[in-house]
């Protein structure tokens, strides 16, 4: 594990006999008591099971890693840069899914920095990556499901019928159900063989698991929802000399790290945004001419993708210098910059300073809130790394303007008290004091927590 970690620091290539096939991702079960069974032994056997079934329908070499499972690391040293380096660079991600698992922060974590790489690799090929394979350990009602695990299209009932009704769970603790356990357990390797040798996702940098968001947001809690706004200009209204290769039809085509990706950037944030369980709606600055009411509380947080290039159209220069006049702290800003558009490198600190001059107080705002952002996105892979910080900023900054609802204001009743032997003692108890009104909205959240992670190196796009 110490040369992969090398190998990903150094940018190097890591050999696939070093990369783990399939990450089992699973929510650790408490002990009922000290010295009792241990109930993730199920968990254990279920992975030496796959790992024997890939291990015969590949040619990976003896000694290699077929699976890897973070069974002993949590508590470790390193545990945090053992499952980084395991989850940049293994295949297939396979989720036990369970009520467990979804109320789980750490499975959360890994789900989303395995779902970053998938979302990074149907940028820059135009595709879909289709590598996470979810297995039923515990079925799971569809009204409990995040929205990342709603959205996969996955067929449970190619596993068999009583894998549907009973999961990887009931088959290998019940004897009668060894042939069924058998099938679903081999039925599933086929499937992460088959989503490994299709998909090839690239490795990529390890993340802190510290610092990591969950795919499932709160726990209990129901998906949000978020606005995507692009700020940019079209092919057909650059100003003059500039290339219109970075963009189409409309703002929301607008692709700033073309040629390595070939998708627009404001559909790698949507996805990006999704993957932290939001619902998202995407809209052109351009089309949104009554949409940026400050006077008006905010119906969602919102993030802003700003392409410096836009401000040479007067029109909507005037417009974003009118968006900064008035407050809207529930609007984060990003700015794409590709280093490798020569144009934009010319131009740098043209383009700079216009957007500094016309956005003053908004730019201040979102440096403080995320400074990698404001100061420029160098590649798709530090889009993914700051853009959670960026989304936070935004949701906390909403719950602050946001409009609240609180519950009608009920006539004071007295708390009904025992009567006869077990309420007898002493005189009754004095009302309870009466509760004060709620305070007014906006002014009961604490102040955020800013956090300056610079710009990340740029070299592996």
């Amino acid at each position: 594990m110490m040369f992969l970690r090398s190998h990903l620091r150094d940018g190097g290539h890591v050999p696939a006999s070093v990369q783990p096939y399939f990450f089992l991702s699973y929510a650790h079960t408490p002990r009922f008591g000290a010295g009792g069974p241990d109930p993730d032994m199920w968990v254990e056997r279920l992975f030496r099971d796959l790992s024997s079934h890939v291990m015969a329908l590949t040619d990976l070499p003896a000694g290699s890693d077929a699976g890897f499972m973070d069974r002993e690391i949590r508590s470790g040293e390193g545990w945090s840069e053992r499952l980084g380096a395991a989850l940049a660079t293994c295949r297939v991600f396979v989720p036990l899914f369970s009520p467990r698992y979804f109320a789980s922060q750490m499975c959360g974590k890994e789900w989303f920095a395995f779902a970053t790489r998938t979302i990074r690799h149907g940028a820059v090929n135009n595709e879909p990556a289709e590598a996470i394979v979810p297995a039923l350990w515990v079925p799971v009602p569809p009204s409990q499901l995040p929205g990342p695990a709603e959205r996969l299209q996955f067929n449970h009932n190619t596993f068999g019928d009583r894998y549907v009704t009973d999961g990887l769970y009931g088959l290998i603790k019940l004897r009668g159900y060894a042939e069924q356990y058998e099938r679903a357990v081999y039925e599933l390797a086929k499937r992460i063989v088959r989503v490994a040798e299709s998909v090839r996702l690239d490795v990529s940098r390890p993340l802190d698991y510290r610092v990591v968001p969950s795919a499932f947001g709160t726990p209990g809690g129901s998906a949000k929802s978020l606005q995507v706004t692009v700020a940019a200009g079209s092919r057909f209204d650059q100003p003059e000399g500039r290339s219109t290769e970075y963009y189409g039809d409309s703002a929301v085509d607008w692709n700033p790290y073309h040629p390595v990706a070939q998708r627009p950037v404001a559909y790698v944030a949507e996805d990006l945004v999704r993957n932290l369980n939001y619902r998202t709606t995407m809209a052109s600055f351009d089309d949104e001419a009554g949409h940026f009411d400050s006077k008006q509380p905010p119906a969602r947080p919102e993030i802003l993708i700003i392409d410096r290039w836009a401000l040479a159209d007067e029109h909507r220069r005037q417009r974003l210098a009118a968006f900064d006049q008035d407050p809207r702290p529930w609007v984060s800003v990003v700015v794409p910059w590709n280093r490798y558009d020569h144009q934009s490198r010319a131009q740098e600190t043209e383009l700079v300073r216009q957007l500094e001059e016309t956005m003053p107080v908004t730019m201040s705002r979102a440096r403080i809130a995320c400074r990698a952002a404001a100061n420029g996105v160098a590649n798709l892979e530090t889009l993914g790394q700051i853009l959670p910080q960026v989304v936070e900023a935004a949701a906390q900054q909403y719950l602050r303007h946001a409009q609240v609802y609180p519950p009608a204001r009920r006539a004071h009743t007295e708390r009904p008290r025992l009567h006869g032997p077990m309420g007898t003692d002493g005189p009754p108890a004095p009302p309870p004091p009466r509760a004060p009104f709620p305070p007014d909205a906006g002014h009961g959240t604490d102040a955020l927590t800013h956090t300056d992670r610079g710009d990340t190196d740029d070299s592996q796009s």
